[in-house]
Parts: C-alpha cells; sequence; structure tokens
C-alpha cells in the first residue's frame, strides 16, 4: 500500500480527497438529489471554481454506487473549439462522454454504446442517449458540466435535442431520467436558447420546469472553520479564530479565495506556528500582487460592455437608472462579481481590491514620489502631506487621465484610489467601499508604526469622496453627513471630505485643490479638499 502523501489547499481544479482539504461536497447542494430523484432537468450554477465539478464528480459516484442509477458527469469544454459547427460539437461531446464513461472503471452492461448509432448531424447526439438508455440495466443521468463552452448554433441544437428526449419520455421512450446543466450561467439563458420563453414557465422546454435554478453557495465562517481544523488535525498548526473571522470578511466565503489564502500561508509563505490575522492580511496583500489566474480573470471582464454598464455605477456610487440593466446585473451575479441581492455591490473586499487597482493601473504608471518620503520622523505616514502632493498630481495630469480613463463616471474616485495605493501599500493597507446609489466611496488608510516603547501601534485615517456632478447641488452637507457616520463606525474623530468638481463651471485645472476646515453634524472637525 502505497504511504499516504500530505494533503494542502487547493487552487487548480477539481478537488481530490486524496490530496486536498475539502468539505464534504453533495451536504452543499443537498437538493441534487431530491431533483434527480424527481426525474428532472435543471441548471445548476455558480461562479467559477466554487466547487460545481466536485460536487458533480461525488454525486455522480455516490448515486452509482447505490446500484439503481448510472450517473455519469462529463465535461463539454473540447466542444468550445466547434463554435456554431454544431455536427463537429456533437462528435466532442460524445467523444468525451465515452472517456468519462470508460475513465469510470464501470461494468461492461452500463457502458455506453460502441460505436456510436448512425444519425443525422443534429440528432446525433440525443440518438446516442436514446440507444444508451435503451440498453442500460439502469435509469441513466447526465451531468454536462462546464455547458458555458458551447456556443451559437452548437448550444442550441445540443439543448433541442434534450428537450425533445426529454418530452418524448411520457411516450415510453428511453432517455436519461434526469439532466444537469452545470456552468456560470442562470437558468434564463438555457431557456432562451433551448426556445422556450425566458418570462415564462412553460413545460414546452425541459429548462422550463423549474422556477429556478440551483445555485451553489459560498462557504460559511464555520464551514471555513472546519475546512482549516483539517489542516490543524493533520500538522497541529492552527488558526486563530480571529484569524478564521478575518477570511470570511475578506472572502465572504468565495471557495477558490478561502483556499487561496490558506495555501498562501501555510505552503508559500511558510508559516510557522498558529497563524494569526496578521499573516492573512499578508497573505490577501500577496495574492492581489501576484494577480493569481483566477484573480486575472475576472479583471479581464471588467472591460467588457456588459460588465462596464454594472461595475462603473457602483465605483462611482451612483444609482442604476437603466430599466434594461437586469441582464447585465444577472450576467455579473453569476460571474461571481457582484452580491446576489441589491443592492448592486463587489462580492467580497478582495475583488473590490483587484477592481480597483486595475482600473487605476494607468494612473500609477504616471506617479513618480517617492512612498518613503511621505514618512515622519515618529514612523507615522503623513496624510496631509500626500493630499498636497496629490493637488500638483491632479492639476497636471487630472484632466488627461479622466479623458483616458474607460470608466469615466468613475474616473475622479480611480484616479485618487491609484494614487493612495501606489504611496500607501509599500508599508500600509487600504480599505475601500462603495456600492451603486450611496453617492460615495469611503477610504480608510491604516498604517502600521512603533510606538515610544517598541510596541506595535496602527495609525488610521479615514476619507469620504464625493463628486459634484452638473446640475447638482454642492455634496458638502451631504458629505460631512456621511463621514459623520463612516467615523462613527471607525470610532474615530476626524476625517477628510474630498470633493471632485465635474462640473462644466469648475475653476480651471490650474486653479483646482482648495484646503477648508469644516464641522461635521456631531461637531468633528474635518478637513474638505475641493479638486
Amino acid at each position: 500500500m502505497p504511504p499516504l502523501r500530505a494533503k494542502y489547499f487547493n487552487t487548480t481544479g477539481p478537488c481530490d480527497p486524496q490530496l486536498h482539504y475539502m468539505l464534504p461536497p453533495t451536504p452543499r447542494l443537498p437538493e441534487a438529489r431530491v431533483l434527480i430523484e424527481m426525474d428532472r432537468y435543471f441548471v445548476l450554477h455558480a461562479p467559477r471554481q466554487t466547487g460545481k465539478t466536485t460536487i458533480l464528480d461525488t454525486l455522480a459516484s455516490e448515486l452509482t454506487a447505490e446500484g439503481d442509477i448510472a450517473t455519469l458527469s462529463f465535461s463539454c469544454e473540447r466542444a468550445k473549439a466547434a463554435g456554431d459547427d454544431y455536427a463537429a460539437a456533437e462528435s466532442l461531446l460524445l467523444d468525451s462522454l465515452r472517456d468519462a464513461a470508460q475513465w469510470s472503471g464501470w461494468p461492461d452492461e452500463l457502458l455506453p454504446p460502441d460505436p456510436w448509432p448512425q444519425a443525422t448531424p443534429g440528432s446525433r447526439f440525443g440518438a446516442a442517449l436514446r440507444e444508451w438508455c435503451d440498453r442500460c440495466p439502469r435509469r441513466v443521468v447526465l451531468f454536462l458540466d462546464e455547458i458555458d463552452a458551447l456556443q451559437g448554433a452548437s448550444l442550441v441544437s445540443i439543448l433541442s435535442q434534450l428537450r425533445d428526449g426529454h418530452n418524448a419520455r411520457h411516450k415510453g421512450h428511453p432517455f436519461p431520467a434526469s439532466v444537469v446543466l452545470c456552468g456560470l450561467r442562470d437558468l434564463r439563458d438555457y431557456k432562451v436558447a433551448s426556445g422556450g420563453d425566458p418570462a415564462r414557465f412553460s413545460p414546452a422546454s425541459p429548462f422550463n420546469i423549474l422556477a429556478d435554478s440551483l445555485r451553489l453557495g459560498d462557504f460559511t465562517t464555520d464551514q471555513i472553520a472546519e475546512l482549516y481544523d483539517q489542516h490543524t488535525q493533520a500538522t497541529g498548526q492552527e488558526f486563530t479564530k480571529d484569524a478564521v473571522d478575518q477570511v470570511y470578511e475578506l472572502t465572504q466565503g468565495q471557495p477558490w479565495l478561502v483556499n487561496a489564502l490558506a495555501h498562501e500561508i501555510t505552503f508559500k509563505m511558510k508559516v510557522t506556528g498558529t497563524i494569526t490575522t496578521g499573516q492573512v492580511e499578508d497573505a490577501k496583500e500577496r495574492l492581489i500582487r501576484a494577480r493569481a489566474t483566477h484573480l486575472d480573470s475576472l479583471a479581464a471582464r471588467l472591460h467588457e460592455p456588459r460588465v462596464k454598464r454594472v461595475m462603473e455605477p457602483i465605483v462611482a456610487g451612483g444609482p442604476y437608472t437603466d430599466r434594461h440593466n437586469s441582464d447585465d446585473l444577472s450576467y455579473a451575479r453569476d460571474l461571481g462579481l457582484i452580491t446576489q441581492k441589491p443592492p448592486p455591490q463587489v462580492a467580497n473586499p478582495i475583488y473590490r481590491e483587484v477592481i480597483l487597482r486595475v482600473l487605476g493601473d494607468l494612473t500609477e504608471q504616471n506617479i513618480h514620489a517617492d512612498p518613503r518620503s511621505f514618512v515622519l520622523p515618529d514612523g507615522r505616514f503623513d496624510l496631509p502631506r500626500l493630499l498636497e502632493e496629490f493637488v500638483v498630481f491632479w492639476r497636471e495630469h487630472g484632466e488627461v487621465l479622466i479623458q483616458q480613463e474607460g470608466y469615466h463616471e468613475a474616473a475622479c474616485q480611480i484616479i485618487l484610489m491609484a494614487f493612495l495605493h501606489r504611496l500607501v501599500n509599500g508599508g500600509g493597507y487600504l480599505n475601500r467601499e462603495y456600492a451603486a446609489g450611496t453617492k460615495r466611496l469611503d477610504v480608510l488608510v491604516r498604517w502600521p508604526y512603533s510606538g515610544p516603547d517598541g510596541g506595535r501601534l496602527m495609525q488610521r485615517e479615514a476619507m469620504e469622496l464625493k463628486v459634484w456632478r452638473p446640475g447638482a447641488d454642492d455634496p458638502k452637507p451631504e458629505g460631512l453627513a456621511q463621514l459623520d457616520r463612516y467615523l462613527d463606525r471607525l470610532t474615530l474623530t476626524t476625517g477628510v471630505l474630498v470633493i471632485f468638481d465635474r462640473r462644466p463651471e469648475a475653476p480651471p485645472w490650474k486653479e483646482r485643490g482648495s484646503f477648508d476646515q469644516a464641522t461635521t453634524p456631531s461637531g468633528r472637525q474635518v478637513t474638505v479638499l475641493r479638486v
């Protein structure tokens, strides 16, 4: 018997219980088994790298082992190359199905026919499934993973064949008892592609049977603790409760991020001893700087038109005024970029950081100030001097950068965020909060330094960003009230309100940048910067 291998946190592909720390997969989606037992056709959707394939593979093995069902999970990824060539897509899908069956270790009587029956292109997939189900002594259940790989006419052809086979079952014709489409997209997209009305419940399409599709949820704090405890049991290395809570706060339970932070700490950073919140924070920064594949693939979506239509109001804090934007919102939710429930906001703090850093990259290329020059002799950060330097930068580069910024409505916020990131993140941390409809962006600068006795202290500076848009009133009163609430939450006594003037009647660029003192509704003395 080969020796047991040390397990690790997985960040690439499906989980293997022999190699990876992992939560029991099928309890994460108990509804799936119920629907399969009811012979339903349905959709399972979730963003990439959330555990869909692991759950499908595990559920397929469990159902098949019970003896009444032959459940096969296979990927549609190969068929992506076929594009609209539905005949080629059918061939590639059937090749993938056969390979998955042969790798399953099933007895011969459960395997699909070899060769596949002859049929007209556009009907071969359905004909193959009918013959297999006619021969198989068990009910056949199919999981089509990565269904999003099918494009255009190929997707329409496969879904139409599934619909026809589904509807013929009541006449006694053999066909899979249950089919699960697994991918990024929600039910509505498959209703459209399979010939159904996305707005109506109709049994004419198998994917109209359910009022909604199943969505794989993110981890809870308890599930993160359970996952991390597997590492503790195997190695003796503990995560403090605060560290687990911090992981949840940063990731909101997104499974890949939860695993990636732990992998960064335990494998790449090679931390020894108990794992604390400080190491979680360091791991977060390392992940964002490295722009791991998962984060990079999200960042690449930001300039897709339908993603931009969603993300720009979120970054700018503006309202959603387009009644026809619901499809774009659904798409962004399916990608995992934004929260499932309104108001629309970025799904978790790590994604928030990635988005602003990607959007601010052009600005950062134009910043030449030395971050070390903003550190005071006592180790604290000189925020007033940074804001003065920003005024100089804004007067020189602001107009051009706004014109070049793809997210035009959020350009001011993006530029200041990039400036802060370039000069703060070398030794400190930035926390940024933004959401559609808030009309603001909240910023917290955290700067660690040593006190007189050598102990570690944390300087905290809060800022509120507002934009004075054409035709609107001066946002200063509203901004002071919002800053007050933010300072209350942070238990700080002072802060900074930054107001960007986007009106045509704003002062000339070379004259922008005035500092004033103001009093908030609760009596706090704060700085107001108008640029």
